[in-house]
């Protein structure tokens, strides 16, 4: 007998005859989760790779950011399709740098909000709020129309949708349930710390064990990765606990995925100097602008799509930017130039950047940046408050961070290689979570469930 199913953004859901959760681990290179399970500090996760579970090598979607990634997963679908090109952009037709956390910049709607309005319970909990109305839209507050007329429509049916960051602040008519805190029996987590990805991991937990939920999605934090590397005391005491509370939600019968939003790669010398290209000064250089002018003066404005409320994690210092020029300049001198720049990767114009990268080309600048794993791109020194860094900088935005885990409590059949032409070999994006989770474990289940 054919499974019910659910279609959104060109993709066919069947719908799950177990709960299915998915686990965003923020800033996770598969480093992260091998370090800790050779110190013994994962046993979940090191039982289910020698028995039933899967793990392949992945990439996430780029630029290897938060709010891109975690939109991603959530609609299944790369930046080109939900347009969400960053955590931060120039607005053109405000004129303004905007953070993208409004869910005005969708355009897409969430499996979240299909598999609602299919009848499923869908739950999802994030550890920054800052997600919170990108991912709750069309669960618990309007979102886009699931017919793509691009409309934005309230849910005929609520799901749940919070963030640890204010838990305390969640109430039934807002977010689909209220008294977090006394559900989870945790006090209300500080925002940089690792208690804000425990916390979400719980509430998790105590939702499926109390309420239950068809879809689940964890979203975490990457404080801790952005000061401790793989294999260090603070990183495994982490990953012990994901390890802990994934381990609880498959004995509640659930298919588990532990994926990530991007990598994370030191940015620093040997010495734990960090490594910058300052962009916005090297572009003035480049085109004989004054150094001191400001971005209304000249047209000139370099983003760096990093940038979000969190800056204490890493001063607004990642490895992508985006360059929009002033009038006339002559964009492809400006990109030869660039190229020639140690610690840069790749430098590519508006468009060959949206092809390459999946991205929405409206949303990106004339000229795309990327650093080496090794380096950070700013825009200038003394625009960068570096004032909360209290350990060498790890950061993330770039090709450096785009090898991601895989890892699920299913044995399922190897995919091909994705047809990338950059980075390593991958099998699967992070965006693929749902569509294995549900899709792929039901066609092993029974074959006619596709």
């Amino acid at each position: 007998m054919t499974a019910a199913t659910f279609t959104v953004n060109g993709r066919t859901y069947t719908k799950p005859s177990a709960p299915v959760v998915v686990i965003c681990i923020d800033g996770s290179e598969p480093d992260y989760h091998l370090e800790a399970m050779a110190a013994g500090r994962m046993p979940w996760l090191s039982k289910v790779l020698e028995s039933e579970g899967t793990s392949w090598p992945a990439h996430c979607a780029m630029p290897a950011l938060t709010n891109p990634n975690n939109v991603s997963i959530a609609t299944g679908r790369p930046p080109a399709v939900h347009g969400i090109s960053g955590n931060y952009i120039f607005d053109t037709e405000l004129g303004e740098e905007v953070l993208m956390n409004d869910k005005r910049f969708l355009r897409a709607p969430t499996v979240f909000a299909a598999a609602n309005e299919a009848g499923l319970d869908v739950v999802v909990v994030t550890a920054k709020d800052k997600l919170r109305r990108l991912l709750g839209a069309g669960l618990v507050e309007e979102g886009p129309a699931l017919d793509g007329s691009g409309a934005f429509v309230a849910p005929s049916r609520r799901g749940i949708c919070f963030s640890a960051e204010k838990a305390d602040q969640a109430t039934v008519e807002e977010n689909g349930i209220g008294d977090v805190l006394e559900l989870v029996g945790k006090p209300l987590p500080g925002v940089y710390s690792a208690d804000l990805s425990v916390f979400a991991l719980a509430a998790g937990l105590k939702i499926l064990e109390t309420r239950g939920a068809d879809l689940m999605y964890l979203s975490l934090t990457d404080y801790i990765q952005h000061k401790n590397a793989p294999g260090t005391e603070a990183a495994n005491a982490l990953y012990e606990q994901i390890d802990h509370y994934a381990g609880k939600l498959a004995e509640l019968g659930a298919t588990v995925v532990l994926t990530a939003d991007h990598g994370m790669s030191a940015k620093t010398d040997e010495a734990g100097i960090a490594q910058v290209v300052y962009v916005e000064e090297e572009v003035r250089r480049i085109l004989g602008l004054d150094a001191d002018a400001e971005a209304e003066d000249d047209g000139l404005r370099v983003i760096l799509p990093i940038t979000d409320p969190y800056t204490v994690h890493h001063g607004a210092l990642g490895s992508f930017a985006s360059v929009h020029l002033p009038a006339n300049a002559d964009r492809e001198a400006v990109i030869a130039e660039l190229r020639a720049i140690g610690g840069v990767q790749e430098v590519h114009g508006r468009e060959e950047a949206a092809e390459r990268f999946a991205l929405p080309a409206d949303r990106i600048g004339d000229i795309v940046i990327l650093a080496e794993a090794g380096t950070a791109l700013g825009r200038f020194a003394a625009w960068h408050d570096l004032s909360g860094l209290d350990a060498p900088l790890r950061s993330h935005g770039a090709l450096g961070e785009l090898q991601i885990p895989f890892l699920i409590n299913r044995r399922l059949p190897e995919p091909e290689a994705l047809d990338s032409p950059f980075g390593d070999l991958a099998r699967i994006h992070n965006y693929d979570a749902y569509w294995v989770a549900t899709t792929l474990v039901a066609s092993q289940e029974s074959p006619l469930a596709v």
